[in-house]
């Protein structure tokens, strides 16, 4: 897609060429903000967000660089902002947790009822503690291991560089495994 004439099209104001980048990205960059907010009303809400805001600043886009990197760039953005709103709603609200069990399923083909249920409730806790990591954590773990972007792809979306990006899912994996652990040990 990004070597295609799409993106230059859509750069020049090109509405239909927009629309197919829209089309072509939509399933890729919505899996992504899920994972990031981990629910999904918002991350439809975010979506939407995202192509509004790339449309108004699709002149500034630059075709000589990947389309849909600089499209996960201000999705990225949008999901920051969002967290940032998150906490001062909780800070507001006295809420403590806006995902809920019911967000993920349990998953087919354990083979009984209580394995699926540990299944699900390490899957919930999982996301929970996805959550709860730093965005500058947050941001490489979710593009490279949830995603499939390799290092040098994450470092461009994020403008960091590689070694930068291997350090912070490092720490990112770190933190997760223990806050797991520590979960579980409490069970």
């Amino acid at each position: 897609m990004d070597t295609g004439e799409l993106p230059a099209r859509a750069a020049a104001g090109d509405r239909a060429a927009f629309s197919d980048l829209m089309r072509e990205t939509r399933s890729g960059l919505f899996r992504f903000v899920r994972r990031y907010v981990g629910d999904e009303q918002d991350a439809l809400d975010l979506l939407q967000e995202t192509y509004a805001a790339a449309w108004l600043a699709i002149r500034r886009y630059d075709p000589a660089r990947p389309f849909e990197a600089w499209l996960r760039t201000i999705a990225l953005n949008k999901c920051r902002d969002w967290s940032r709103r998150r906490v001062v709603r909780r800070l507001v609200r006295g809420v403590t947790d806006l995902s809920t069990p019911e967000a993920m399923a349990i998953p087919d083909g354990s083979p009984s009822a209580e394995d699926q249920l540990d299944a699900a409730r390490a899957a919930i806790q999982l996301n929970h503690e996805i959550q709860r990591l730093p965005a500058s954590l947050k941001a490489p773990l979710l593009l490279t291991a949830m995603e499939g972007r390799s290092h040098g792809e994450t470092a461009e979306i994020l403008s960091i560089s590689i070694k930068a990006v291997e350090t912070r899912i490092g720490r990112a994996r770190k933190m997760l495994a223990s806050r797991m652990k520590a979960a579980l040990d409490d069970r």
